[in-house]
């Protein structure tokens, strides 16, 4: 290689790093990533109060602590000029080197993004089991448990092979093994229909359908009849859905998943808290289908209690502390349940025990995906 070359290529490439200097320094920074469906880090600032120095040695401050440099690392990443199209471009880079695994998502058969699934902390899954069973404890209402197991589990078949992945099987059985709650299986039955589209390929949640056979595994721990699938016809509401797994991945060839329904809005009446105070609900918020969260159209997205009335139905009132996979199971509850109420731990810290005996709930559901129940840290008020 001669001199000339070499620092043409060397000015080539500071050329580069100036150019993506000059355009992220002029260009203003972005709040929100649509793509990606988070919040993007902010300048951090550094306070005066971040250089203490005090006789003994006091380097508690975000300086010293690296906790500004930790700050302002990912504040480049997320604010790095076409940000959305070399995290795309890595995608496809990695996968043309034969790796089929980007972000901690496997690029998997049938075009379906599998989150990988590690080997649970077994302390915060004791913890919340503790939690759990002191709910049952301060309560006078049946209280019942069931785990998600998602498509890293049932669609097992459809990774890499050899890619590592934790066994959900495994953690189900163990922690159904030790609560002291009514646990009842919604495994089975998601295996049984394993071969249906029960689970998007772009997003970590079930589909409408997987959420059907959730809701038949339910009424079955109730020993009440559920509605036949042949009774319900499905509606096609979208048919361009690109998930939360779809936008950690980096992956951009994959094509878009359907959102479908198979209840339509019966009428019921539905109070939601999402900032604290009540509102007027839906079962399907439909504006939600234009922006890139489209799982959000199965009640609007979060809050931290809803509480749906059906007055055409004589049934009982039922509580059920959820996460996200519950939004798209509810519709099919409201032919059963007078009255259902849904408690956000992440949002709502106030007893669930005493929510319990205020509004005369007739039994309580704990419906957890695995992956959420054995890293969630807010299950306390469940012990209050």
């Amino acid at each position: 290689m001669s001199k000339k070359y070499s620092i043409f290529i060397s000015a080539l490439f500071c050329g580069f790093l100036a150019l993506f200097m000059v355009v992220g320094a002029i260009s203003p920074d972005k709040t929100f990533s649509e793509l990606e469906n988070r919040n993007l880090q902010q300048l951090p600032k550094l306070e005066a109060e971040d250089f203490k120095l005090a006789w003994p040695i006091d380097q508690s401050g975000d300086f010293f602590t690296g906790e500004f440099m930790s700050q302002f690392e990912t504040y480049l990443n997320d604010q790095f000029p076409l940000r959305d199209g070399w995290v795309g471009l890595k995608a496809a880079t990695e996968l043309m080197l034969g790796k089929k695994e980007n972000n901690n998502v496997y690029f998997c058969d049938k075009g379906t993004l599998i989150t990988r699934f590690d080997e649970p902390n077994a302390q915060r899954v004791t913890t919340n089991l503790t939690y759990l069973d002191k709910l049952v404890e301060l309560t006078d209402v049946p209280v019942y448990l069931s785990l998600i197991p998602g498509s890293v589990s049932i669609w097992a078949d459809r990774l890499p092979e050899g890619a590592p992945n934790a066994d959900q099987k495994a953690v189900i059985d163990d922690i159904a093994g030790r609560t002291q709650a009514n646990y009842y299986d919604s495994y089975q039955i998601l295996w049984d229909h394993r071969d249906e589209d029960i689970y998007y390929r772009t997003d970590h949640h079930w589909t409408s359908l997987g959420a059907y056979y959730g809701y038949v595994a339910m009424m079955e721990a109730l020993g009440m009849e559920s509605v036949p699938l042949d009774s319900l016809t499905k509606q096609t509401v979208s048919e361009e859905f690109y998930g939360t797994t779809f936008s950690s991945s980096g992956v951009r060839w994959v094509e878009p998943d359907c959102i479908d329904i198979y209840v339509p809005d019966p009428g019921v009446k539905v109070t939601s808290w999402f900032t604290g105070e009540p509102e007027e609900g839906r079962l399907y918020a439909w504006e939600k289908l234009e922006i890139k969260d489209k799982y959000t159209f199965f009640m609007g997205g979060n809050q931290s209690l809803a509480v749906i009335e059906n007055p055409n139905v004589d049934g009982p009132k039922i509580a059920i502390v959820r996460d996200s996979y519950t939004d798209s199971l509810v519709p099919f509850l409201t032919q059963h349940f007078s009255e259902i109420h849904l408690i956000d731990l992440r949002y709502n810290r106030n007893s669930v025990a005493q929510y319990l005996a205020d509004n005369d709930i007739d039994m309580c559901f704990v419906l957890y995906s695995v992956s959420n129940f054995v890293t969630d840290t807010n299950f306390f008020p469940l012990a209050r």
